[in-house]
């Protein structure tokens, strides 16, 4: 009987997931000792022993298990739902019955690949405006905070002095921040992990991915990030043989949009009963555009759905990537007019009044 740590252990190998990187570093290289003619029970144990992370190499130590006693890749790989998605099973389940493992296997490396660029230059675009935004809060917090008080204090002591509006507002900031700093910062994370379980709902997530593919900068980089991932993920089913249906319910599982995922679903359930794929994402053209639909049609009659496709992807992606190429030199001035008139603000708030305590001692002389 197996020991609570055990237990233990194996939960945690079973819930874990395992970074994009290294799952294309597995399939890469289980493809190249395929190649080289390796059985796959061989080729696991080079893995494990190349693996870096302890969970991984046991998660790898068990799929090899699974193969030596006469199991299947894809069982083994089936284990663990959450490092192997299913279009990950799939796609080997097919390899392995068809006799195209090492196909299936490059096509796989292709698309995490892929998806792994398309991750990586987004996150990059995103995290210069997000760390700009969060300085220029924290320093407005420590200006209103531990600066300004000392200053406009001086304003205080002249009650007989009408203060501009800017510096009223100014004074009633900081008296607010340094009075009730505590209470602010507890309602901002209150405010904060409420948001968070409200997006975890159904009807949040909803609603926040629909505010997202409409907004109009993230917007068209969100849809052609989630047309490009659709795409090429239906292309490289299509090319391993399996079902249209299939690939399409496999392939909604692998959209981070909810929307893009319920098109997709629905999509495979008109394509069940008897409808074209063309037609079947021309109900949604909000999140399909005629492009896509159209060459989605001419792939139909021509029999290359899948070749289509990944061209549609390889489109999408070179867009994306002059997209996040230009959004710091849209963004730099958006933020730049936003840091300067918070300052300037702050500037004006402050100065405008020096003026008036000077006439007014000057008149009082």
């Amino acid at each position: 009987m197996a020991t609570l740590t055990e237990r233990i252990n194996d939960w945690l190998v079973h819930n874990a997931s395992v970074p994009l990187t290294s799952k294309v570093f597995f399939t890469e290289n289980l493809r190249v000792m395929v190649h080289a003619g390796l059985s796959i029970s061989e080729a696991l144990n080079t893995l494990a022993l190349q693996a870096e992370s302890k969970t991984f190499k046991l998660m790898i130590n068990s799929i090899k298990e699974n193969v030596e006693q006469g199991r299947l890749l894809s069982a083994g790989l089936g284990k663990y739902p959450r490092a192997f998605p299913p279009i990950f099973t799939s796609m080997i389940q097919i390899g392995e019955v068809s006799g195209t493992l090492e196909d299936v296997l490059l096509e796989l490396t292709t698309q995490m690949k892929k998806d792994y660029e398309l991750r990586s230059k987004v996150k990059g675009a995103m995290t210069y405006p997000v760390v700009v935004l969060i300085a220029m809060m924290g320093i407005t917090g420590g200006l209103l905070t531990f600066v300004l008080p000392k200053l406009l204090g001086v304003f205080k002591e002249f009650g007989n002095v009408k203060l501009p509006l800017a510096t009223r507002v100014l004074i009633f900031a900081s008296d607010f921040a340094q009075q009730n700093g505590l209470l602010v910062a507890i309602g901002f994370l209150v405010f904060v992990a409420l948001f968070i379980m409200f997006i975890r709902t159904k009807p949040g997530r909803s609603i926040l991915h629909r505010a997202i593919i409409s907004s109009p900068i993230i917007g068209p980089i969100a849809k052609k990030v989630n047309l490009a991932r659709f795409c090429r993920t239906v292309s490289g089913l299509l090319k391993t043989d399996i079902p249209v249906v299939q690939s399409f319910n496999v392939t909604a599982e692998v959209l981070g949009n909810v929307h893009y995922r319920a098109a997709a679903q629905h999509a495979a359930e008109r394509i069940k009963k008897g409808e074209t794929i063309a037609r079947s994402l021309g109900a949604y053209p909000k999140l399909f555009p005629p492009l896509v639909v159209q060459m989605v049609l001419v792939g139909e009659r021509s029999g290359t759905v899948d070749e289509l496709l990944a061209d549609i992807a390889t489109f999408y992606e070179q867009q994306v990537d002059q997209i996040l190429d230009n959004l710091s030199s849209i963004i730099e001035p958006i933020l730049i007019l936003t840091l300067g008139g918070m300052v300037g603000g702050i500037a004006l708030a402050v100065i405008t009044p020096i003026y008036a305590l000077t006439q007014s001692i000057a008149e009082s002389n």
